[in-house]
């Protein structure tokens, strides 16, 4: 019986483990020193066009979550990515979508960039 249930529940569990293991939330602080220190660390910005032009990281790519599936092959697979919304919830959305769909080094900037902004590390606020 027991065999039989785990056999049952495991596939159905992989993706969520998959998941966890490759998608993590970093703080601020992580995330300054993720951005500082790696050149190949591909920013993703997963607000509204709006949103991205009133502030934003500096070399952030603008793709809107609600645009994210028809874009996914503008998201490189090859390098690690930070992912930021406003306040964490939609790029959590997201990192765990990338995740899932093979993406090996995802990050999730907890709190948003308005964590970012309230720690004072640098954001750019003018049109792109």
């Amino acid at each position: 019986m027991k065999r039989i249930f785990l056999l049952t529940i495991i596939p159905l569990l992989l993706p969520v483990l998959v998941a966890a293991a490759t998608a993590r939330n970093v703080a601020p602080g992580d995330a300054y020193n993720m951005v500082s220190k790696r050149d190949g660390l591909y920013l993703l910005d997963v607000r509204t066009p709006d949103e991205f032009q009133q502030a934003r990281l500096e070399g952030a790519h603008l793709i809107p979550i609600d645009q994210l599936v028809n874009r996914l092959a503008e998201v490189p697979k090859n390098r690690p990515i930070l992912v930021y919304c406003a306040v964490g919830s939609r790029s959590a959305q997201v990192v765990n979508y990338l995740a899932r769909h093979g993406y090996p080094e995802v990050y999730n900037l907890y709190g948003g960039i308005y964590s970012w902004a309230k720690k004072g590390y640098p954001i750019l606020q003018s049109r792109p």
